[in-house]
């Protein structure tokens, strides 16, 4: 059994992919949603995917030139991927270095090192499981069929895509700019009030981008993190305040985010922890399934000779990857060996070095492994909804562990915050972010594959503008991430006095990072919230198998996201979810109505469909590349109020506008998703 398919353009025929005007495109493209994707990781701690925005865009571009093909497109596309997917790897995990105060701002060529290592690993990871994955008769692939089908009806009617995404980006970059520049919109609430000792509050989120990843990603998801609201902040606060106190600050608001800092984000962490190593579980038999098929593959490759395959099968020669491979090891270790400073870490030679030699081999085992989970995932539920978090955090876990048995040879952690422990964490903080970053390019690379083979592209040449595209962002992902912490600050730590807290960005999957590395070498997790997180994974996860009977979820990593982000990034979600879930059902309903009178009506439902998945991208991108380029004159006058047209007065008028904004933005989109002529 396989998953293969005909493609549209036969392996027999050849026409240009890599062309002057697609690789140009590509490059701006790639640094274009790199830099839209860094905001909006660092927001919420989700990045959408780039490949759909990418392809509309590069058909849009190249019909302006007479001539152009379909390939140029995937060409252009797979390269725009590679930024995306570089900026969720390095944002996820790269400011932890500054929550741990181990980096006082983001070190350029740290970071660069890191995002190459990473990037190229990812794509050389891929190109062996390549053929098994995409022919998984199991796998479907959602996205990447989703952008196939957009590419290939792009070749037989002019499709309106170009138009919705354009509008969804006017629209989100409006409300973005009247939310965050401006100041007229508030773009997120909250009420908190004392009851004798207790603390109750509740608050809402109107961010354009949330409300659309909310739509993308589902109401399952949506639900399941507002669940997670529910027991961190309505439930959670109360109980906490009984058991420790009210914090003695003059805001109730203040008390609880301080609650929620020292308490709430660890039973996040706790039920993420759980959720990550359920899904690591959940996925072993498939995926060890799928490697064997991918070696069996490359063995029949080895002893008959690629030679006669067809020009839609060929990939980078397998012993290329495996020189490429090596070559890139001697940098890593040098890099490993370089941050394992004797005079910070105080550690022997001998330990310097195994530990150096001991990293290679955990990023080539364990990288591959966990870069084949990610892959597999890409399948499963496609690259959006992908849980890099929790194979994030495992591969944190593993690796502190470890550097913790060998360190401990020389060095004695005694429990507390010194010097070594910084280093030791942050140490193991740089690795995990190499792992990252090859873990999101491998879920991006082999669905950027599956695209390949439905329109009929050659993977070698795709393959070759994935690791162009890594370069690229390489460089531009570091300026990117240190521009919005001159403007905003990050989790809770800031560049200037007198910043913004509200505006500050949350970069939750970071914090969840350094409270894990810092927690493991100082023996000091409060393991009292880990474990209560763990124990509501634990029945979350009852629950989630429960309602598969019923063809419903409740993810637990969504749930435990939930817990650990603020109101304001995870209500907006919600919002969302609902929006989806009404046009599914408007969607239903004419389905149902129209059953005998109109066979086309199917057609008619995944078009629209596709259309609000289509407006979605553009809300996500204009909103977060509005965001962006707020960051400019916010970094320059040191103050996220540069723009600001309005005082501390305005803000009841401002709440309400908010909300006005929302409701309308909502109603908008179920109106434009669900019009059918």
């Amino acid at each position: 059994m396989s998953n293969t398919i005909e493609p549209l353009i036969p392996a027999s025929k050849r026409v240009p992919e890599i062309t002057i005007k697609s690789f140009l495109l590509s490059i701006i493209l790639t640094l274009v949603l790199a830099a839209a994707n860094a905001f909006l990781g660092l927001k919420v701690g989700v990045t959408v995917s780039a490949s759909i925005p990418a392809a509309v865009i590069s058909l849009g571009v190249l019909r302006m030139f007479r001539r152009n093909n379909l390939l140029e497109s995937t060409i252009v596309q797979t390269a725009a991927s590679a930024g995306e997917g570089l900026t969720a790897g390095l944002a996820f995990v790269v400011p932890a270095l500054l929550i741990l105060g181990f980096w006082n701002d983001f070190n350029y060529w740290e970071t660069v090192i890191v995002g190459l290592i990473g990037g190229l690993l990812g794509v050389l990871y891929s190109i062996p499981i390549r053929r098994a994955l995409i022919n998984s008769p199991e796998l479907r692939f959602p996205e990447g069929v989703a952008i196939g089908n957009v590419l290939k009806a792009s070749v037989s009617e002019d499709s309106a895509d170009l138009g919705m995404l354009v509008k969804g980006g006017i629209i989100g970059a409006l409300i973005t700019l009247f939310q965050t520049g401006f100041r007229l919109c508030s773009d997120a609430v909250e009420y908190w009030w004392k009851i004798k000792n207790t603390l109750f509050g509740i608050g809402f989120g109107f961010s354009p981008a949330l409300i659309a990843a909310g739509y993308i990603v589902g109401m399952n998801v949506g639900v399941s993190m507002f669940v997670g609201v529910v027991i961190g902040w309505l439930i959670g606060v109360p109980i906490l305040t009984q058991i420790y106190g009210i914090p003695d600050i003059t805001q109730p608001m203040e008390s609880a985010h301080m609650l929620w800092t020292h308490h709430i984000r660890y039973m996040g962490v706790g039920t993420m922890l759980v959720g990550g190593l359920w899904t690591l579980i959940c996925l072993m038999k498939p995926v060890l399934r799928s490697l064997k098929t991918s070696w069996d593959s490359i063995r029949h490759i080895r002893l008959h000779g690629a030679g006669g395959l067809p020009r839609t099968e060929r990939d980078i020669p397998l012993t290329t990857v495996i020189w490429l491979l090596v070559l890139l090891m001697v940098p890593t270790f040098v890099f490993a060996y370089a941050l394992l400073n004797p005079g910070i870490l105080p550690i022997s030679n001998g330990i310097r070095w195994t530990v150096a030699i001991l990293t290679i081999v955990y990023i080539l085992v364990v990288g591959f492994a966990f870069s084949s989970i990610s892959a597999y995932f890409a399948g499963l539920i496609g690259s959006t909804n992908s849980p890099g978090s929790g194979l994030n955090i495992s591969v944190l876990l593993l690796l502190a562990l470890l550097l913790l048995a060998v360190f401990g040879i020389d060095i004695d952690f005694l429990g507390k915050v010194t010097q070594a422990e910084l280093s030791a964490a942050g140490y193991a903080v740089f690795i995990t972010a190499i792992i990252s970053a090859a873990v999101v390019i491998a879920n991006e690379t082999i669905q950027d594959m599956k695209v390949g083979q439905i329109v009929g592209a050659t993977p070698w040449k795709q393959q070759f503008m994935l690791l162009v595209g890594v370069c690229v962002s390489a460089m531009i992902i570091p300026l990117v991430l240190s521009l919005l912490f001159h403007a905003y600050g990050m989790a809770g730590v800031f560049p200037h006095p007198g910043m913004d807290v509200k505006q500050m960005l949350p970069a939750p999957q970071a914090g969840l990072i350094a409270a894990v590395a810092t927690g493991t070498f100082t023996h000091n997790l409060p393991w009292a919230m880990i474990i209560t997180g763990c124990i509501i994974a634990f029945f979350t996860i009852l629950m989630d198998e429960f309602l598969k009977r019923y063809n419903m979820r409740l993810p637990v990593l969504a749930v435990g996201l939930g817990i650990y982000l603020p109101f304001s990034a995870t209500v907006p979600v919600l919002f969302g979810g609902i929006v989806q879930h009404l046009v599914n059902r408007r969607f239903n309903k004419l389905a149902k109505r129209h059953e005998k009178d109109n066979a086309e009506i199917g057609a008619v439902i995944a078009t629209g469909q596709h259309r609000g998945l289509t407006l979605a991208c553009g809300l996500v991108a204009g909103s977060a590349l509005v965001g962006v380029l707020l960051a400019i004159p916010f970094a320059i006058k040191k103050s996220s109020d540069a723009w600001s047209l309005v005082g501390p007065d305005f803000t009841p008028t401002a709440d309400v506008l908010g909300v006005i904004a929302t409701v309308g933005l909502c109603w908008w989109m179920l109106r434009r998703i669900t019009r059918i002529k």
